[in-house]
């Protein structure tokens, strides 16, 4: 089985998180910066004297597969704990299985496609 993994965290905890994810071995990821906003809606900013709300606020997506239900417990684990702030907009982590993968250059499918080309 495959599972998909994709967390959504605060802009600075790019480097705490990515340092995380090395540390357990972690070799495959993908990092994207994107904008969005959750419950809180943005925020209210005051820029020369208006109020400006800013509804959508800058995060960076990491999206990780792993090959068992053991790794994604250890990557949703580290990254919940180095992703926290205890505060509104920390993030989610979401995980979901994957039909198939491919490695394009070889064809190889499934857990092959997910293993080192070393």
């Amino acid at each position: 089985m495959l599972i998909k993994i994709e967390a959504i965290v605060r802009e600075e905890k790019y480097e705490e998180v990515k340092e995380a994810l090395n540390k357990i071995q972690v070799n495959g990821i993908t990092v994207a910066q994107i904008m969005g906003c959750g419950v809180q809606r943005g925020y209210k900013e005051i820029v020369r004297g208006s109020e400006i709300d800013l509804f959508l606020q800058p995060k960076i997506k990491f999206e990780i597969v792993v090959s068992s239900e053991e790794w994604e417990k250890k990557v949703i684990d580290t990254i919940q704990k180095t992703a926290y702030t205890g505060e509104v907009g920390d993030g989610k982590i979401f995980s979901y299985e994957i039909r198939s993968a491919m490695r394009i250059r070889t064809k190889e499918t499934g857990y092959d496609a997910l293993q080192s080309e070393f």
